[in-house]
């Protein structure tokens, strides 16, 4: 499968001729490789390997990146939508920035980073942790003792300073009093009778002492100037990355997470609200509900007689920054700025509290949840009492300003700015449940939703997955970070003998009318990779104009990204292979990886897509070709 200017225009034409506008690869920062030399155990999208994979993404047909969050993770939690919400994570600076600024020798990362993987496709987290550690107080070292030869640096972290303030300092205090409190979470932290201890610093807005705030500062200037270097150094490396992927021809979309780090909660207390966690209800996907334990944005803080109140802000200065720094925003689980699923903290089983939970805006009068009454839009008789308080229908109607109501946040998310027009595009996940609220949100601002084919119920002709379903502005795949890996399912599906129905489906919009369909139906449903390529070809044909494919499906791995719900050692840790390229055209051209040519002849083959007169017969000759040495006359 050569990656010639032929390859890409043929891949692109045949985009084209399918509808497609975007395609993109979901990718999180761990999961990029590294090349000999300058792995620490974990990937890092600033690292040169990323920089050869953002080349080789490209090369393949992708126009775009979709990044996790990008925030610092703790040491005992390696989830990214666990980060914090304005530091980047510290373990994606690159030792060879480091290099750069001679904060660290040549020979001090050749006697430590190891020429070979660890563990080979996982990362090391506790490692990679470990020697970060190492580097950056090593680094932080050479530049306190030696400010003279540092001047530039110095010049640029002050500048850096002064233009990320807000949030700079609150991050750099946090990193200094963990350190302080041996390393303990600002929960735990000790009180020093004072009546207001460093645990409550943040918690009123218009009362923080600047006192103590002066005192902490001269105390921990050297830790708080550690961590404020490190970031200056990580977002320059940033900078960088999407220097590159625009040079290559790539957009790059960030994430915005729901929740809010550890860190995060102490540094903006005034903005939350007491007593409620946020988490998501019982699915179909998860028929318990999941406790995230995440907090909660105080309704009360949205506004005050002056503006925009600490909860707002909060949310505002989120935007601004990811504006400067992305071409689009993948909005995770847009509920939560909408019409959240909260449940009490006071509550010992989790589990139990969340399916006990309520829609924070939804619940005028439940006996359960009476401080809830004072956040309600909808007046009770707009509630529909035969369905549970979950469903999409629990809300039944809503006017234009409660509407408005529901949107306050979100029209944030839209232009961080009220006087700014929309900037970017917006990626909004919502997959199985669509609340009413949220639905009427959404088409105020023209956006979609997901599609998982994986997820689809072949039976249900009116599944919310199917790709007949899906609308232009939706995005579709085949899976995401959180479902099981298409490849392992393909393999399940054709051995219990279930991918027959999901054969039979797909025959009905794939199959090319001069052909035998029960032979397509048993070639399909016989053999995972046809079966990959036939949803991928659906993918393709459908009115979605957007797709996404997770790193996963693309190389064919099968081992699970993370599994909702469960904490240990193996989620967020697989990794893109370091020999990507060989290993990728190798197992493409053997159907053990995505193959998108091959996919695409598929597609261009469907009765059921519209080619406006277009003979594809061609360009389908031309992507056979690049598809490999076996034929896909029949398929």
């Amino acid at each position: 499968m050569p990656f010639s200017d032929d390859y890409g225009s043929a891949v692109r034409e045949g985009l084209q001729l399918c509808g497609v506008d975007k395609l993109f690869l979901q990718i999180h920062d761990a999961s990029f490789p590294s090349k000999p030399g300058e792995d620490i155990g974990r990937g890092s999208p600033y690292s040169e390997g990323a920089m050869d994979f953002l080349r080789f993404t490209h090369h393949v047909g992708f126009n775009g990146i979709q990044l996790g969050p990008q925030g610092a993770t703790a040491r005992d939690n390696a989830s990214p939508y666990d980060g914090t919400v304005f530091s980047r994570n510290p373990l994606s600076l690159p030792l060879a920035a480091l290099l750069e600024w001679e904060l660290l020798s040549q020979e001090w990362i050749d006697e430590r980073v190891k020429r070979e993987e660890a563990t080979p496709g996982r990362v090391s987290y506790a490692a990679a942790w470990e020697l970060m550690d190492e580097a950056i107080a090593t680094a932080y070292a050479e530049f306190a003792n030696n400010r003279d030869r540092h001047r530039v640096l110095a010049a640029r972290l002050e500048r850096f300073r002064e233009s990320n303030s807000d949030w700079l300092e609150r991050d750099a205090l946090y990193y200094a009093l963990f350190e302080a409190n041996g390393r303990k979470s600002w929960r735990d932290w000790p009180d020093d009778g004072s009546g207001r201890p460093d645990r409550l610093l943040f918690s009123d807005e218009s009362e923080v002492p600047r006192a103590r705030l002066d005192e902490l500062r001269r105390d921990h200037a050297g830790a708080m100037e550690c961590a404020e270097l490190v970031q200056l150094l990580v977002h320059d490396c940033h900078l960088d990355l999407r220097h590159e992927a625009s040079r290559v021809g790539l957009k790059l979309y960030a994430d915005l997470q729901i929740g809010l780090s550890n860190q995060d909660c102490w540094a903006y207390q005034s903005a939350l609200v007491d007593g409620y966690y946020m988490g998501a209800p019982p699915s179909r996907t998860n028929p318990d509900g999941q406790p995230w334990g995440f907090a909660v944005l105080d309704p009360a803080k949205y506004m005050t007689e002056r503006g925009p109140g600490a909860a707002l802000m909060l949310v505002i200065e989120r935007l601004r920054k990811l504006y400067a720094e992305y071409d689009g925003i993948r909005v995770d689980h847009p509920h939560g700025w909408v019409c959240p699923w909260v449940y009490r903290s006071d509550i010992e089983d989790p589990f139990e509290a969340v399916r006990g939970g309520a829609r924070l805006f939804s619940s005028p009068d439940l006996p359960e949840h009476p401080r809830l009454a004072e956040f309600a839009i909808p007046e009770a008789h707009q509630l529909d009492r035969s369905q549970e308080r979950h469903t999409e229908r629990w809300v039944a109607e809503l006017t234009e300003e409660q509407i408005d109501q529901y949107a306050k946040v979100f029209t944030r998310i839209v232009a961080p700015d009220a006087s700014s027009r929309q900037q970017l595009d917006l990626v909004c996940e919502v997959l199985s449940t669509l609340p009413y609220p949220l639905k009427c949100v959404l088409d105020r601002f023209g956006l979609g939703r997901f599609r998982i084919l994986q997820k689809v119920d072949p039976d249900n002709p009116t599944d919310v997955y199917r790709s007949e379903l899906a609308e232009p502005v939706d995005w579709i795949m085949l899976g995401n970070h959180d479902t099981p890996p298409i490849w392992q399912l393909a393999r399940e599906w054709t051995e219990k003998g279930t991918a027959v129905a999901r054969a039979t489906d797909l025959a009905r919009r794939l199959c090319p009318k001069d052909h035998d369909r029960q032979a397509w139906i048993s070639k399909t449903a016989s053999c995972p990779a046809e079966l990959v390529h036939a949803l991928f070809a659906d993918l393709l044909i459908s009115r979605a104009r957007s797709i996404m494919v997770f790193m996963s499906d693309l190389f064919g791995i099968e081992e699970p990204y993370n599994v909702p719900g469960t904490v240990n050692d193996i989620n967020w840790t697989l990794r893109v292979p370091r020999d990507f390229e060989s290993g990728y055209r190798e197992d493409a051209l053997q159907g053990r990886a995505l193959n998108l040519p091959r996919a695409l002849c598929i597609a261009l083959r469907s009765p059921a897509l519209d080619l406006g007169g277009h003979d594809p017969e061609e360009l389908i000759q031309q992507l056979e070709k690049f598809a490999g040495e076996r034929s896909l006359q029949d398929m």
